[in-house]
């Protein structure tokens, strides 16, 4: 026999006898039987029925993130002309720009409206990126020079985040 032969033989017995379990649980309903010719092309290969369908695999994915620490502040206090817009929203609505530090910093907008939370944002950001310093450096500099510490600060988050770089690779592992 031709392996065209031998899978339509495979299908009809197969498909006879779902048709008998079906018609034996539903008494009520007759199903015909649909047959199906295979066309023979000459090039058939005898393929075995797959018993087990192939793992999905796992996906690892590796996040990798390489930031700039240690060192000064990359921006002096007084260092205005840095960023003109920091500058100026930092000299007219200090407010506003706190809320950008906070959404920045990666803390909730309403942060600022906590009493030190500025103070407290500013340790943060030296003890992340590692800048050389003290708390009463911080406390001094906050309590004093608030619109310039703010510019400061979001000089060096804008500096900082921008030289961060992130590697994602993935692979896939079958099981």
């Amino acid at each position: 026999m031709k392996a065209y032969q031998l899978t339509a033989a495979f299908c009809q017995g197969f498909l006879a006898k779902r048709l008998s379990e079906r018609t034996h649980h539903c008494h009520h309903r007759k199903l015909t039987p649909v047959y199906v010719e295979a066309k023979p092309t000459g090039n058939e290969k005898m393929e075995l029925p797959v018993l087990t369908q192939p793992g999905l695999g796992v996906t690892t994915t590796t996040v990798t993130t390489i930031t700039q620490t240690g060192g000064d502040w990359s921006t002096g206090l007084f260092d205005v002309c840095a960023d003109t817009s920091t500058f100026l929203m930092g000299a007219f609505v200090p407010c506003c720009l706190d809320l950008s530090l906070a959404h920045q910093y990666g803390e909730c907008m309403c942060l600022p409206l906590l009493p030190g939370s500025t103070f407290a944002m500013r340790a943060g950001i030296r003890e992340r990126f590692k800048i050389r310093g003290s708390v009463c450096e911080d406390w001094t500099t906050v309590y004093c020079c608030y619109p310039l510490a703010l510019c400061q600060m979001i000089r060096e988050m804008k500096k900082r985040l921008k030289t961060q770089v992130y590697t994602i690779s993935t692979a896939l592992e079958s099981s």
